[in-house]
Formats: structure tokens, C-alpha cells, sequence
């Protein structure tokens, strides 16, 4: 096993991880695992998942992803979890009473950080940061907090920072932004034609405000003003206009590499993403046959990935909150403001 770990995150089809998993996670050493609704069932078996990767990869702070936004983006949605609400209706409440939302977002956010950090889920990749309009994909709509980038930017801020206070990993998505795109990209193939100065002063800009956030996730959308040919996470013209034009300097990691808007077979897509440039490609599903696949065209990280890593590592939290009763006070606000 290489000591410095692939620039690959791996998925499971299942809850346990199999002998052969553990065999192959051992030899390739891929960086991390993201795990979804079919891999978690209840506290403690998430938590035995996440220790037995951890165990197979030699690494105690191996990062474990998955996706919890809230509202119908939230993997840990099974009984023994609460549930949480989505941005869009955050963004309502910060629409009648801008400090009420703000507070309940953070707490909120508080909340979900630390119930994923108790169970050794190390990000829920979270928040979105895409703008919403009529013509959005529903792919995105309630995820988004709405179609103006500053106050985009100002709720976004308090889910940043509430998930750093209680050690777990914010990732701010999709850059350099999927509101425009009207095709889902897990299905098709988006392609956004506005202009320069558009993306600029609108799409982009929530993301510039909140560049100080250590990781964020790489739209599968084409940006034609930039690059007519390829969608942005397997683009060398875009992986410049992010890290340059835009300022980005924490992790990029891929959105997955299963979404249809990519092409070529899965190992090829690994290959596409690293040779962009970017940091990591997430292979978020997949059998043992894939995942070893993937982990032959991945390559280990770069030095720069890695000091972004540790970056990033450096500004957790470890804040202490009880989160159900952090969840039941945010419920009251909503009350209060008479928001369903």
C-alpha cells in the first residue's frame, strides 16, 4: 500500500464492507469512502462501517462523506435520526425575518455537524451554493437557497461556519455553479451559454464570497463561454477559472463520476477529473470490481492536495451540542415565525 493515499473516494453497494472490499481498500489505499441511504441504517452500524474502512486503509482520520443537506438531500433519514429542513425553506424564513434565519441556520447547522461528527461521518457535503430560477433543473430547486448571490452568500456563511465549529467538513457546491443548467447532470449533459460578465456577476459569486471554505465540489455542467466541449470537472480551462479567476485555493473534489453528464467508462472518468487538474474524483457507488477499476486509474495526491487537506483539517471545531434539543429549537423558530 502506497503511503500517500489515491486521490480517489470509493462507494459500497452495501452496509458492511466484504472481505474482498476490505482486501482491495488495504492494497489500494484510496483517500476516502462517501456513503449514502443504503449504506446507513442505524448509529452503530454506521459507525462499525466507517471504523472497518478506516481499519483497511491504515488511517484513524480517513475522510468519510456523505450527503445531508436536509430536506430530501439527506442520507441519514432513517428512524433513530432527526430530520432536517431544506435550504429553500430556510431561505423563506430569512426572507420575513433575515436574523431569525440566519440564527436558525447556523444552529441548525450546528445540529446536523454534530451528529455526523459522533458518528465518524467526517462531511455531509454541504451547503449548495447554486442559484435557483425558473428554468433551473429540479435537480437542484428547494437544495438552492434562491437566485441572489449575496444573500446566497450570507446563508451559505452561517452553514460554513456552523459545520466548522463542530469539527465537521463543509463543501461548498457545485462550482462554479449549477443554477443555470437545465438539464439534471446525472441524466444529460448541461450546458450553460451565458456570458462572462453573467457568470461572473451571478453564478460564480456566491462562490467567491465563501472561497475560504476548505473543500468544494465540481459541477458535471459544460460552461460554453469558457470551454464549449467539456463539462467543468474534467476541464483544464475550467479547473483555471476556479483555482485563478475565482480564487479557490482549498480541495476540489469531482461530483460523481457515475452522472451521465461525463463519458467514457469509470476508469477513464477518474483519469478525466485528475488530468483536469483537480485534487479528487468521487467514485460514490460501485461494487468491488469498479472500485478496483477506478483505483487503477487514480494516482496518488499531489503534495498540493495533501497541504489543502491538512489546511482544511486545521480549521475544525469541536464544539458540543445536543443535537436534538438543537433541532427541537430550531423547529420552535419556525413556529414562531409561523413558516410551515
Amino acid at each position: 500500500m502506497s503511503s500517500t493515499p489515491l486521490a480517489l473516494f470509493v462507494g459500497l453497494p452495501n452496509p458492511t464492507i466484504s472481505d474482498d472490499e476490505f482486501a482491495l481498500f488495504r492494497e489500494s489505499n484510496p483517500l476516502g469512502l462517501f456513503v449514502g441511504r443504503r449504506n446507513q441504517r442505524e448509529p452503530e452500524q454506521t459507525r462499525r462501517l466507517i471504523e472497518r474502512f478506516r481499519e483497511a486503509v491504515g488511517r484513524d482520520d480517513a475522510p468519510v462523506f456523505t450527503d445531508q443537506e436536509g430536506g430530501r438531500v439527506q442520507h441519514l433519514d432513517a428512524g433513530p435520526w432527526p430530520l432536517f429542513r431544506s435550504f429553500g425553506q430556510f431561505a423563506e424564513l430569512a426572507r420575513r425575518d433575515f436574523d431569525l434565519g440566519k440564527k436558525a441556520l447556523r444552529l441548525s447547522s450546528q445540529a446536523m455537524g454534530a451528529m455526523m461528527t459522533e458518528l465518524g461521518l467526517s462531511s455531509g457535503c454541504s451547503p449548495v451554493l447554486d442559484l435557483v430560477f425558473e428554468t433551473t433543473s429540479a435537480v437542484i430547486g428547494a437544495r438552492s437557497f434562491g437566485p441572489d448571490p449575496d444573500f446566497i452568500a450570507a446563508l451559505g456563511r452561517e452553514v460554513v461556519d456552523g459545520l466548522l465549529e463542530t469539527g465537521n467538513m463543509p463543501v461548498i457546491k457545485h462550482i462554479p455553479g449549477h443554477g443555470r443548467a437545465t438539464l439534471d447532470s446525472h441524466k444529460e449533459r448541461p450546458v450553460v451559454n451565458a456570458s462572462r460578465e453573467t457568470l461572473t456577476a451571478t453564478d460564480f459569486k456566491p462562490f467567491v464570497a465563501l472561497k475560504d471554505t476548505p473543500w468544494a465540489m465540481v459541477a458535471h455542467v459544460v460552461y460554453s463561454a469558457y470551454d464549449a466541449e467539456l463539462p467543468a470537472s474534467v476541464s483544464p480551462v475550467m479547473h483555471d477559472v476556479i483555482r485563478n479567476d475565482m480564487g479557490y485555493d482549498g480541495v476540489l473534489i469531482s461530483d460523481c463520476i457515475f452522472m451521465e453528464s461525463l463519458s467514457g467508462t469509470l476508469p477513464e472518468r477518474v483519469k478525466q477529473v485528475l488530468d483536469a487538474g483537480f485534487d479528487i474524483a468521487l467514485h460514490s457507488h460501485g461494487d468491488v470490481r469498479e472500485s478496483e477499476a477506478a483505483s487503477k486509474a487514480a494516482r496518488p495526491l499531489t503534495d498540493a492536495a495533501v497541504q489543502r487537506i491538512a489546511a482544511g483539517k486545521a480549521r475544525l471545531g469541536n464544539l458540543k451540542i445536543d443535537v436534538r434539543a438543537a433541532h427541537a429549537e430550531v423547529e420552535d423558530m419556525f413556529a414562531s415565525a409561523l413558516v410551515s
